[in-house]
């Protein structure tokens, strides 16, 4: 992965307009780009009646090539605000190498006050945009905003999605030829939903003809302002004399959609079954939740604090684009709940405690951009921490620690969700398309879709036996705030972390335990955690006075990750494990084979689990994933990354290596 491009380099004119330094070009038009994106895009695209002609629960998805300043976005808001019912939805995908910062976003949509209710939402969500894909869910899960921060031939053929109204929308052709390539047209062609109309400011003959080639019927009208003619057209089909694109693998492909009831149960209320439930509360679903303790995020879900932390590859892993993505999301979910009592972005320090860790720093500080990662020596590393430490590392600018029964209080507070507490599901039954919950002679809910989010403890059903996920107890030590470690201003991570307090008390974490069953906390796990604290600073040590603690009065709790062989969580449909190894079969003898044979789906039956220690930044957007195989709608990560997340992973893995 290389070092992400920085943000726009913009100059602004003597009215207060960018103008991109890179491009040499403005940003919209001098005449009045209000007037003119309304003309180009919203018009030619005919979105107002298009908008006022979708049913409740219908939607409309919109693909962008140049984002900028997002007034296009914002205008096909505002018209979606004015016609679409309000149980519609509307998608917007959006590309852009050189993002605003949000200072110079907030600076240029000022110039638009008619538009401000909108501008101020994504402002207020305009944090965290980084390199990859980034999801922004606004106005209460109405409107999304996906955007695919990078080079749009980079970015695009990793995208799913059906686009009905394409904007093209890069700088002038002759100004950013990049952005009007066969190439490019050839990626808009393959994500074109069929009859997918599309317009641009542009007449340029050789782009009039690119379009055409690519399987767009596109014809010239009359322009607006200083433009004498545009171009709009619409989607014909891939054109016959050029080799389609390869079909989704069948085991990755999407299941048929639902028809009826937009009902779903979730079992399991820690963050991945909060999380789920949100996304497809969002989206017009009744959701119930099962849970069988007494109230939501008691298990691993139910700590104090976590760290929003992103453990990174420097080599752009499936894990990592996740990681990105994730974190950003969640970070954007956080600016809804209260900061120093549910969540605070103090930052969070990885220290390079040996060699190995300090060269494993130094690679990624040279693969990812200094407002996501940087690198602090020691001076600058204690002063940042506000305490005494043996070396510097790696600073997260944006992280920090959340209080995760808040995210799930909050996620699971949507009005389409219902909470039933002291419900243990035991068996899952299939009877016409309902799925039944029970335990033992009593049946709990129903629903024609059920999502398993309960961790390792999904391995209870036997349509998900087979799933390898493992438990790795772990246990935190809860230590009172003293005046002086008051002083502790970021979290700090070597082998464990601290974090600063949050209600008077820090948070000390977290041990590992393979083969331990029993969630008693233990004195043992207490002293172990307090070796490592003292492996991450001596001076905190000294300032919460632990030497006159009684290590038998130490206070904590302990809960078992659930983790999958390669960290990856485990989000989407659920196959029949049997009738799979039988269509495929024949990947036993040849790996390369791609049998026509349609996946066995458990219709209904989905997944959110495996989340391992990074529950924070994985769930949130697992729960937008599972929606978007449930409402086929544009996946919110790269094809490859929610593949390499998908359940059906193992059992092709088990069927290529002949076991």
């Amino acid at each position: 992965m290389k070092p992400v491009l920085p943000h726009a380099q913009l100059d602004w004119d003597d009215q207060g307009r960018p103008y991109s330094r890179v491009f040499d070009d403005v940003y919209f038009s001098d005449q009045s780009g209000l007037d003119e994106t309304r003309y180009v895009f919203i018009e030619q695209n005919r979105l107002a009646e298009r908008f006022a002609a979708l049913p409740e629960g219908g939607r409309l998805v919109i693909g962008e090539t140049g984002f900028g300043t997002g007034l296009n976005f914002l205008c096909a808001w505002q018209v979606f605000e004015q016609h679409a019912a309000a149980g519609a939805r509307l998608h917007f995908v959006s590309v852009e190498k050189y993002p605003l910062s949000p200072a110079d976003l907030q600076r240029a949509l000022a110039l638009w006050p008619e538009l401000k209710v909108f501008a101020d939402q994504l402002l207020e969500q305009y944090v965290a945009i980084h390199q990859g894909f980034q999801r922004l869910t606004l106005d209460n899960g109405r409107v999304t905003l996906t955007l695919l921060i990078g080079d749009a031939l980079e970015q695009l053929p990793q995208l799913d999605a059906r686009i009905d109204a394409w904007f093209l929308d890069g700088f002038a052709p002759a100004k950013n030829p990049d952005m009007w390539t066969a190439e490019l047209f050839a990626e808009l062609a393959r994500l074109a939903a069929p009859g997918a109309s599309i317009s641009t400011f542009t007449s340029t003959g050789w782009v009039r003809r690119l379009l055409n080639a690519a399987g767009f019927k596109m014809k010239r009208t009359p322009g607006i302002g200083h433009k004498w003619e545009i171009l709009r057209g619409e989607f014909l089909g891939w054109p016959q004399d050029v080799p389609a694109p390869a079909p989704d693998k069948p085991w990755f492909a999407r299941p048929a959609p639902l028809a009826g009831e937009r009902r779903a149960l979730v079992i399991g209320a820690g963050l991945a079954g909060c999380a789920s439930a949100a996304s497809l509360a969002a989206r017009g679903w009744q959701v119930t939740v099962l849970e069988r303790h007494d109230d939501i995020a008691r298990e691993a879900s139910g700590n104090p604090q976590g760290v929003l932390y992103l453990k990174l590859s420097a080599h752009g892993t499936a894990l990592s684009q996740m990681i990105v993505s994730g974190f950003g999301y969640t970070r954007r979910r956080l600016e809804h709940l209260q900061r120093g009592r549910d969540w605070d972005d103090c930052g969070v320090l990885q220290l390079a405690f040996n060699a190995k860790e300090a060269e494993r720093q130094a690679q990624l500080a040279a693969a990812f951009p200094a407002d996501l990662l940087h690198l602090l020596d020691q001076p600058e590393a204690q002063a940042v921490a506000g305490i005494g430490l043996a070396s510097g590392g790696l600073f997260y600018p944006e992280g920090g620690w959340v209080h995760p029964p808040a995210l799930c209080q909050w996620q699971a507070g949507h009005p389409r969700v219902q909470l039933l507490t002291h419900r243990d599901a035991l068996e899952l039954r299939k009877v016409g398309d309902q799925w039944q919950a029970w335990n033992g002679e009593r049946l709990l809910a129903s629903a024609p879709v059920v999502v398993l989010a309960g961790a390792a403890e999904i391995r209870r059903f036997p349509e998900s036996a087979e799933l390898p996920l493992k438990r790795i107890r772990g246990q935190i030590t809860r230590l009172t705030q003293t005046p002086q470690s008051q002083a502790l201003g970021t979290v700090v991570c070597a082998e464990g972390y601290v974090a600063p307090a949050r209600l008077g008390e820090h948070t000390l974490g977290a041990s590992f335990d393979f083969k331990s069953d029993d969630l008693t906390p233990t004195t043992a796990e207490h002293l172990g955690n307090l070796a490592m604290l003292e492996e991450i600073s001596h001076d905190l040590v000294e300032r919460l006075e632990i030497e006159h603690l009684d290590p038998e009065s130490l206070q904590g709790r302990a809960a078992f990750r659930c983790t999958s062989p390669d960290y990856l969580p485990i989000v989407g449909p659920l196959a029949d494990s049997q009738a799979f190894a039988q269509a495929y079969a024949a990947l036993g003898k040849d790996a390369r084979q791609v049998p026509d044979v349609e996946c066995p789906w458990l219709g209904g039956l989905y997944i959110n689990s495996g989340h391992g220690s990074r529950g924070l930044i994985t769930a949130p957007l697992s729960g937008e994933l599972l929606a978007a195989w449930l409402d086929n709608e544009p996946l919110p990560l790269p094809r490859s990354v929610a593949e390499a997340c998908h359940p059906n992973r193992f059992a092709l893995r088990r069927l290529i290596r002949g076991k």
